[in-house]
């Protein structure tokens, strides 16, 4: 199995494309808003992590009895799906090589493909020290030899499972303005269309805002209850899984070498026996 360093490729997860969506939101929208302090950067949460971690982790997003300070951006994943019709790009299901080895009861496709040069270069050197050359190590052999033995090194990986992830992201705010400033970048930052990109760990990953806002607030309770503001942005992720994850006892990459030379070894029984498929100097030699 290829190292991470030789290979720096990590399959694709649930966690992963969580992580994505996390980052996208926090990092590459970076949504500001005019607070009490000043105009300062929302916190982004993600709500699957447990309150005592989060308080611990960042004690600036609660008060002293522990509610949380607005406005704040919270991320939680509602659902996953596996649609048939919500595919990318890899639509035929692929049945399982039975020459891949630990990988045989795996669906896997080809990734890469790369010529072993020191070992091309040995078969090649080898030819020229039998006289196909010019006798010299490293001579610069004819097209004939050129054309075979050619040691191809080829990267497979379990085909990709897709899935439709749902993400709910909300805006808490106690000010219109607050809101206003919140969700005006998930509806103009992608232009006409409701689609953009999440990247993690070198995969990328297809976004789809939802029409709706959803809005949530209590302006029309005229009780003594302190207002507040909160608005639902749904965004529907295309992603893909590879392999089983940690239930997965078969490498993440299947690393494997063609077969360039087939040699079978000759046994000498007795002195004088001949040999069926030859049909001069057809015998052993002593």
């Amino acid at each position: 199995m290829p190292t991470k360093s030789q290979y720096p490729f990590e399959p694709s997860t649930i966690e992963n494309i969580d992580t994505g969506m996390l980052e996208h939101v926090d990092g590459i929208f970076d949504i500001h808003t005019t607070t009490n302090g000043g105009f300062k950067k929302v916190p982004v949460i993600w709500m699957a992590a447990e309150r005592a971690f989060q308080a611990k982790n960042d004690r600036g997003i609660r008060d002293s009895i522990g509610k949380l300070k607005l406005p704040v951006i919270t991320i939680e994943r509602t659902s996953i799906e596996k649609d048939a019709s919500f595919k990318g790009a890899f639509q035929a299901h692929v049945q399982s090589d039975p020459t891949s080895g630990r990988g045989k009861n795996v669906q896997v496709f080809t990734v890469g493909r790369r010529i072993v040069e020191d070992k091309t270069r040995n078969f090649a050197s080898a030819d020229v020290k039998k006289g196909v050359g010019e006798g010299q190590d490293y001579f610069p052999f004819t097209k004939k030899v050129s054309s075979k033995k050619i040691v191809y090194e080829e990267l497979s990986m379990p085909i990709p499972t897709y899935v439709a992830v749902m993400y709910s992201i909300t805006l808490r705010a106690e000010y219109q303005q607050q809101i206003n400033d919140m969700l005006t970048p998930f509806i103009t930052r992608t232009g006409q269309i409701n689609h953009f990109i999440i990247e993690k760990n070198k995969h990328r990953y297809e976004a789809f805002i939802q029409q709706g806002f959803n809005q949530t607030n209590n302006l029309a309770n005229m009780a003594e209850d302190e207002r507040s503001f909160l608005t639902k942005v749904d965004i529907k992720v295309l992603g893909y899984l590879n392999g089983d994850g940690p239930n997965d006892p078969k490498p993440k990459i299947t690393k494997k070498e063609n077969v360039v030379e087939l040699r079978i070894s000759r046994e000498r029984v007795m002195v004088g026996d001949k040999i069926p498929w030859k049909t001069k100097d057809n015998k052993y030699r002593e």
